[in-house]
């Protein structure tokens, strides 16, 4: 893949607490575009180094403080055409990894203001109505049934 092109390969990162109070962000590019932590795999680190890395650069938030959880689950979708210019030429779709962090409480959150604007804890099923995605939608949906222990 030629160098400055976003990888087709990303994390999905469901940010919740045992409450199951769910984290969402909003795009700063697209206001009411609200979203669980996402972000492409760089180089060739591996995927829970992505989502670890992301969760940090999103939120401010170390995992480390919490339970991080690979769901060994993945999505394929078609990029958005607005997006497709920062992958390779040909590049339509992404494959995503679903991950999940759990946290015993809801930490304030410091975002990135050029990705962006804005973020509220949220109830997850509202959580996963206000959500423009599909896959993260179905991510957060499916949290009552992940096990307790996270992972």
């Amino acid at each position: 893949m030629s160098s400055g092109c976003k990888q087709p390969v990303s994390v999905l990162v469901v940010i919740y607490t045992a409450a199951l109070d769910v984290l969402l962000l909003e795009r700063s590019a697209h206001p009411g575009f609200w979203q669980s932590v996402t972000g492409s795999r760089e180089g060739g680190e591996n995927l829970i180094d992505t989502a670890r890395r992301e969760v940090l650069e999103e939120t401010g938030i170390d995992t480390a403080s919490g339970r991080l959880s690979d769901w060994q689950m993945t999505n394929t979708f078609e990029i958005f055409t607005e997006w497709r210019h920062r992958y390779a030429p040909g590049i339509t779709h992404n494959v995503e990894h679903v991950f999940s962090l759990q946290l015993a409480d809801r930490p304030s959150v410091v975002t990135a203001p050029d990705e962006h604007r804005d973020w509220q804890w949220l109830p997850w099923q509202e959580a996963a109505e206000r959500c423009f995605s599909w896959s993260n939608r179905d991510a957060i949906l499916l949290l009552p049934q992940r096990p307790a222990s996270g992972t």
